[in-house]
């Protein structure tokens, strides 16, 4: 599940992009959601996600606490509690077609981070 794109989202400035850890994630409060955002490296590009830092299996805020890697070419997280991977890109839940997370659209503007919520 994408973040809803009907309803009208607003630009936050959350951190300076070397706040962010290499392949390691980071929460923000951003309009009282908790918001984990990924600085992941592939093939040496970077790429910084954000997603929902809530895990609907576990029922608890700790995605931002997960590992990184990669499924079927896709960046995932992997949730801390039961192991659940979420893509990065779309929110889905690849071992459960019931669940997904929220996906949110970041940016740098200069060297600052950018998420829409």
């Amino acid at each position: 599940m994408t973040a809803n794109t009907e309803l009208a989202q607003r630009w936050h400035e959350v951190c300076d992009e070397t706040d962010l850890v290499a392949n390691s994630g980071v929460c923000a409060l951003i309009d009282d959601q908790q918001v984990a955002i990924f600085s992941f490296y592939n093939k040496g590009e970077r790429f910084i996600y954000a997603i929902s830092n809530y895990d609907p299996v576990g029922k608890a805020n700790v995605l931002y606490r997960g590992l990184l890697g990669s499924l079927k070419d896709e960046p995932v997280v992997a949730s801390p509690l039961y192991k659940e991977h979420y893509s990065l890109e779309t929110g889905k839940c690849f071992e459960r077609d019931d669940v997904s997370v929220m996906v949110y659209p970041v940016k740098l503007e200069g060297t600052r981070v950018h998420v829409a919520v």
